[in-house]
């Protein structure tokens, strides 16, 4: 049986810790809270956290939007649910660190479920969390994925991590740019096979162990000194994060088409970006290692 108000417990809990834990680390940090309507049906609560020493910016918004008819970006490739009154709830959440030697982190859990009279409902859920450096540590990549498949244990089968890894690995390209747009994490989408209860729960494993995995990587990155050559090049990385959002990425897309607030979709770009044309890094530098170790799949366990 679908319990649309357990899911929606569970999303404001998340978001009360994760902006808890964000201030707790970052006592400077700026929160900016915005309870929302949408005019089409429902609506969200915006955190978003800003100008602090640790976090430039972060946010993490709930939404809860309902409607009697589809946007073209859910239909397009699933006409099955074309007609249908529909429910889709999630947080959603992207930090961008002021010290570019802290890599930026983006998470998202959802569910979505489209009725129609005399017809049973078509749900799933959705999300994963992914890493986005600008300055690589194997280290840091290797303890990211532990954690990414320590939340997928006890779900399906062997292969999860695996296949929800590969899933992370192919959404986040940038096509246009034959890039890939971080290390990667987990990704899933069209859950609904093991049943609502531990569907649910997976949901609840992959939020809750966003925190574990990120926190870590944060407390020892952000004491590391920087000048104005890696600022720029966070700026310019940021560049890509831009790109990807706005051409090609779902839930931008879905929100922008279904009505949804614009200011609490784009609360995922960074507050500070710039692009260069026809930039190449030097051989080897930081900056080039990026490129030829970290934005190429692989297995991060294995290394």
């Amino acid at each position: 049986m679908i319990d649309i108000d357990s899911i929606k417990r569970y999303l404001y809990s998340q978001q009360d810790r994760i902006c808890n834990a964000m201030i707790q680390l970052d006592k400077t940090l700026e929160l900016k809270e915005d309870n929302w309507d949408r005019e089409g049906g429902g609506g969200g609560r915006s955190r978003v956290m800003q100008r602090g020493k640790i976090f430039e910016q972060g946010g993490i918004n709930f939404s809860h939007v309902h409607g009697d008819n589809l946007p073209p970006s859910a239909t397009a490739h699933r006409p099955e649910l074309a007609g249908r009154s529909f429910q889709a709830l999630g947080n959603s959440l992207v930090i961008h660190p002021l010290n570019p030697y802290v890599p930026t982190t983006h998470m998202n859990i959802r569910f979505f479920v489209a009725e129609k009279e005399g017809e049973e409902p078509i749900w799933w859920f959705g999300g994963g969390f992914d890493l986005t450096p600008y300055y690589g540590f194997e280290e840091d990549a290797q303890y990211w994925h532990k954690k990414a498949k320590a939340a997928c244990e006890g779900f399906g089968d062997e292969d999860t991590y695996a296949k929800y890894k590969q899933w992370c690995d192919e959404y986040f390209y940038l096509k246009h740019r034959d890039e890939q747009r971080g290390i990667g994490g987990l990704f899933y989408d069209d859950l609904n096979e093991w049943g609502f209860e531990s569907c649910f729960k997976f949901m609840q494993s992959v939020g809750d162990h966003f925190l574990k995995a990120y926190l870590p990587i944060v407390i020892k990155r952000t004491d590391i000194p920087f000048n104005e050559r890696e600022r720029d090049f966070q700026l310019y990385r940021r560049g890509r994060y831009v790109e990807f959002n706005l051409i090609h990425d779902r839930g931008t897309l879905f929100g922008l088409q279904s009505g949804g607030r614009t200011e609490s979709i784009l609360m995922s770009l960074p507050p500070l970006v710039r692009w260069e044309y026809n930039w190449q890094p030097a051989r080897g530098t930081p900056e080039a290692e990026l490129y030829d170790v970290f934005l190429k799949p692989k297995d991060w366990l294995k290394i």
